[in-house]
């Protein structure tokens, strides 16, 4: 258990990130490679893999419903110097998760052929997105354990483990997809669904990887068996406060949907450009979102110890140090976009989508380095319904206006990447307003109260 009440926020903040961004360097470079030789196979085999990785979207969503609920109780208990409330989120955070899991693996499954149908522009587009997601989904379902056990580590400032095993998860995934992609040392060459056989071996690795560091260490958190049966209560308390930000991850997911029904029209070419496009900025972003997933239990632990200055401080640094990453992103895909495009294919139809849309969209990456963070410090004080709210405002501002514009005569594209800069402005101003909303509602600390409630009173007492 890592104490970060104590000590300088911006060296806490370095130090939680680097190894979150560690694990995301290799897991980003997985993501390249993987688009890499996916590219070698053709534009439809990358629109295939880039539709198919919007179900993505809703996995985030839900694995982020789980995450946040489960870092923010965590960090507060362990703000608190209470072991045995930490360690109970803990378990019920395990069981929750495969009981989420189950059920996304069960839906889509059943409904991943229509999905590759209704977002495809051609049929050979949705025969390769259906292939891909025969395995890619069962991966998904996996990453439900990975994502609860890392997640609580996070809120004991415990980084280190789940840096190694993702590191070591997507090494090996960089070396088995091309194997099963090609046939290298098999003689079977499996296509698409290679990358999506890879990416469950290794997450399967994976969570065996976490389990045993959790069972062999017995430290701050450990698997306790009487602990498991499932406590509604505490379930609703995790899902109340991480199910507005999984949300937001929902909301992308039907934004992207609503994007890629939108390219059907523009064919496989502007489908695959658009989607090496996000790809790019994903992996681009990685350092904000490392830096993201540091605030939260940065703030969490503080807030949890009544520190209401250096819960505003972990903001203020965090800010300034996610604009300066951005402001960097923005000069790379301003200078360089056909250049990073071109890398995994050099179509013109593909080159001509990208690098528009990197040019474009590359105006909304410092409004983002705010959303990131501000979105977190919502998560550490435990109230995610504002982040939600501002999240709707612009799924709707984006959505809508998109739709009536692609059925307007001698729409293009582009317009829809302008529309989300001046949106992406609006949703960052709405967080910073909203948070300093927060900051006077949660950080008045009257002398005598005690600690914030993020336990129900029945289970602390256990």
């Amino acid at each position: 258990m890592q104490d970060l009440t104590q000590g300088s926020i911006a060296r806490n903040l370095l130090g939680t990130a680097s190894f979150m961004l560690v694990g995301m360097v290799f897991q980003t470079l997985y993501f390249l490679v993987d688009l890499k030789f996916v590219g070698m196979l053709g534009a439809t085999s990358v629109a295939a893999v880039a539709l198919s990785g919007n179900v993505m979207f809703f996995v985030l969503a839900a694995t982020q419903m789980l995450a946040v609920g489960t870092t923010a109780l965590i960090a507060h208990a362990t703000g608190r110097k209470d072991r045995d409330a930490a360690r109970l989120v803990f378990n019920q955070s395990q069981v929750l998760s495969l009981v989420v899991g189950a059920i996304f693996f069960v839906v889509m499954m059943a409904l991943r052929m229509p999905f590759a149908r209704a977002q495809s522009a051609d049929p050979e587009t949705a025969r390769l997105a259906g292939e891909y997601l025969a395995w890619f989904i069962p991966s998904l379902a996996g990453q439900f354990a990975m994502v609860a056990t890392s997640a609580a580590l996070r809120g004991i400032g415990d980084f280190k483990p789940g840096m190694i095993v993702q590191t070591g998860t997507v090494l090996l995934n960089i070396a088995l997809a091309p194997a099963l992609m090609f046939g290298w040392g098999t003689g079977h060459p499996l296509g698409v669904a290679g990358t999506a056989i890879a990416s469950f071996v290794s997450v399967v690795l994976g969570v065996v990887g976490l389990i045993v560091y959790v069972v062999r260490k017995r430290g701050y958190l450990e698997f306790v068996r009487r602990e498991w049966p499932p406590r509604l209560e505490m379930w609703a308390r995790m899902v109340a406060i991480g199910l507005p930000a999984g949300a937001e991850f929902a909301l992308m997911g039907i934004y992207m949907a609503v994007i890629y029904s939108i390219t059907r029209r523009f064919g496989a070419g502007a489908q695959a450009g658009f989607g090496i496009g996000l790809r790019v900025i994903q992996a681009g972003f990685m350092p904000v979102v490392a830096l993201g997933f540091a605030v939260s239990p940065v703030a969490g632990q503080n807030f949890g110890a009544r520190l209401p200055e250096r819960v505003r401080a972990t903001f203020r640094i965090g800010a300034v140090m996610a604009m300066g990453a951005m402001a960097v992103l923005l000069l790379i895909c301003k200078l360089a976009p056909g250049p990073l495009v071109g890398i995994f294919n050099k179509d013109p139809g593909v080159l001509a989508v990208g690098s528009e849309y990197l040019q474009i969209v590359a105006w909304n990456f410092i409004p983002s380095g705010l959303v990131f963070v501000s979105s977190s410090m919502f998560q550490a004080l435990g109230n995610t319904i504002p982040s939600l709210v501002s999240s709707l405002i612009r799924t709707a501002l984006l959505v809508i206006p998109a739709y009536l514009m692609s059925r307007v005569n001698g729409f293009a594209l582009h317009w829809i990447w302008y529309l989300s800069v001046a949106v992406v402005a609006i949703h960052a101003t709405m967080n910073v307003v909203l948070l300093q909303r927060e900051y006077r509602r949660k950080l008045t600390f009257a002398p005598a109260a005690a600690a914030p409630p993020v336990v129900a009173p029945t289970l602390a007492a256990e």
